[in-house]
């Protein structure tokens, strides 16, 4: 079963919010809008947008009235992701060309920045303060994120809560508030609002370190990228901190091999096998599970309508993905 088969019912919505995003991101000027087009056309899971439908469900849902909320955290997404490319040199998402390899550094640039500016737009439709008020410290949290990333880039130092930040300011905080922001635009009460921000940011975290356990497990056909990608740009995720937590020579390794302009192939790969095979990926996993859990003590306490066990089944999904 394919992510995308736990929401089908979803369909016709989702269908809008497609459409939202493609009026959204037009532009006059013609390579503006082939770049962005090119990013949305890429495609994508759109969970974002799917958590916020699901958490309006708790509230006097009106597609409506939701679009606008989650048209404007997808393009909050889609935006980091070029932007992303750019500090990571990266060729290629979704087995597609980036909009940097397409192009270049400065198109891609002016292309995050401006679907940035176009999801700031789309939020103007709600006149609630407190909808713009999450929605720009999410922002800023994202910004944050990057920058620390391209601080501790190549810090083979690195403790865990270094990491668990970085991962909550460039992924968790944007889901927890497709949540709490979906609920907000359809009136539920904060309580739920509350109980919805946290499932939301405990199946972020989750996300997030399955797809660092993914990065080492998966293939370059499977990923669209190559396996260790991030640990080659010298990204440091969990597996690879707990290895080297666990083995001064795996840090040494990863030190001498990335850092050195002669490093082959087969001794990258010497190197993503020793970080597989030193109990990082099976502590990665035990971690993702008890932020589900946490998500799903959050889903407990709200009402027992559809769209709970949607966000139930989503998160099940999420936790046990794998190659």
């Amino acid at each position: 079963m394919k992510l995308a088969d736990l929401y089908l019912f979803l369909r016709t919505d989702i269908n809008k919010i497609e459409k939202e995003l493609e009026r959204s991101v037009k532009s006059e000027q013609s390579l503006l809008n082939e770049a962005s087009l090119h990013l949305l056309r890429a495609g994508g899971k759109r969970i974002r947008p799917v958590f916020v439908m699901l958490s309006g469900k708790f509230g006097h849902y009106d597609i409506e009235k939701v679009k606008h909320i989650a048209v404007a955290l997808e393009l909050i997404h889609m935006a980091s992701l070029v932007h992303d490319d750019v500090i990571d040199d990266a060729e290629l998402r979704r087995g597609k060309k980036t909009i940097k390899a397409k192009w270049d550094n400065r198109t891609a640039m002016y292309t995050g920045d401006y679907i940035f500016a176009k999801a700031v737009e789309k939020a103007a439709f709600y006149k609630n303060k407190k909808v713009h008020s999450v929605l720009s410290k999410a922002m800023a949290e994202i910004c944050i994120g990057e920058i620390e990333q391209i601080r501790d880039q190549f810090n083979w130092d690195q403790q865990l809560k270094t990491y668990l930040r970085r991962i909550k300011r460039k992924t968790a905080s944007l889901i927890a508030i497709s949540c709490q922001l979906g609920a907000i635009s359809a009136g539920a009460s904060e309580e739920n609002q509350s109980h919805l921000f946290r499932y939301g940011y405990n199946v972020g975290m989750s996300y997030q370190i399955i797809d660092d356990i993914l990065d080492f497990i998966g293939t370059e056909e499977e990923l669209g990228k190559p396996a260790g990608g991030d640990l080659r740009q010298g990204n440091v995720t969990l597996p690879a901190l707990y290895a080297m937590c666990q083995d001064n020579s795996v840090k040494r390794d990863i030190h001498d091999i990335l850092q050195s302009d002669q490093a082959s192939e087969e001794n990258v790969l010497d190197l993503l096998e020793k970080i597989k095979t030193s109990g990082g990926i099976e502590y990665a996993r035990k971690l993702s599970k008890r932020y589900l859990q946490k998500a799903f003590s959050a889903l407990e306490e709200l009402p027992d309508i559809p769209a709970k066990s949607s966000l139930e089944e989503i998160a099940m999904y999420i936790g046990g993905r794998n190659y």
